[in-house]
């Protein structure tokens, strides 16, 4: 049985294939196109699909794919036996839900916080009494950057190479890039030691476009053996909603 899941981010979409729970195909794209949708439909012979998205309307999406495959709409009502004590339901992101249920489907009676490190960086946690009460959302890499420009009178907008270390801050840009890029670290690991303090064992799971990066900044952290690094983690989460 194979199933097509897209995740539609702010700057991206992701598609998968997976057979069963096997990931078999993965793109990343600009824009979604009917006919690559198509042609990888009949590619793989697609029996189901779900979508996640964190702002646009899936109407026209939806409608396209319940002519092709068994569409079945993600939402933040499916429970997958998660106690979701989230006040707000209908602002929830359909991302950072399909984190948890992936978390949840993945490493049953664990405790997992999840950072997902894309336009925005996300910190979910799902406790290994399968309950979830919210979590953190703060500005992403890029969006740290920008607003340094923005607001200020004299501060050029820098150009990021993720495959940089990050440098000393011996001049105006390189200033700006060690003061957002480890402030970040920084936060991540205020966050780990945060939730270490009130959930024992606890995995990390970092993904999102950013999360390769700081994945490596963290590896000689005193976390580093409770952090794990997946780039697939919502589609993943889609997948399992759909194997339910």
């Amino acid at each position: 049985m194979h199933n097509l899941v897209i995740d539609i981010g702010n700057t991206y979409s992701k598609l998968a294939v997976f057979n069963h729970k096997e990931l078999v195909h993965y793109q990343r794209l600009k824009e979604l196109d009917e006919l690559n949708l198509t042609s990888l439909i009949e590619e793989y012979q697609i029996q189901n699909a779900s979508v996640s998205t964190v702002n646009k309307e899936v109407s026209e999406l939806s409608a396209f794919l319940k002519t092709k495959v068994n569409y079945i709409p993600f939402t933040t009502a499916i429970k997958a036996g998660i106690q979701n004590n989230y006040e707000t339901l209908a602002t929830l992101g359909l991302d950072r839900w399909a984190k948890v249920i992936a978390a949840h489907c993945l490493y049953p009676g664990e405790n997992c916080l999840m950072i997902d490190a894309g336009t925005c960086i996300t910190y979910d946690v799902h406790t290994a009494a399968n309950e979830y009460f919210g979590g953190s959302i703060s500005l992403g890499v890029n969006m740290r950057f920008e607003a340094l420009n923005y607001y200020t009178g004299r501060l050029p907008l820098v150009n990021w190479d993720k495959d940089e270390a990050i440098p000393n801050g011996t001049n105006t840009n390189n200033a700006i890039k060690n003061g957002v890029l480890q402030g970040i670290v920084n936060e991540i690991e205020g966050f780990i030691a945060l939730e270490n303090k009130k959930n024992k064992a606890l995995r990390v799971m970092i993904t999102g476009g950013d999360g390769d990066f700081l994945n490596k900044q963290l590896k000689n952290s005193i976390f580093a053996t409770q952090i794990s690094y997946d780039q697939y983690l919502v589609l993943k989460g889609l997948n399992e909603v759909i194997t339910l």
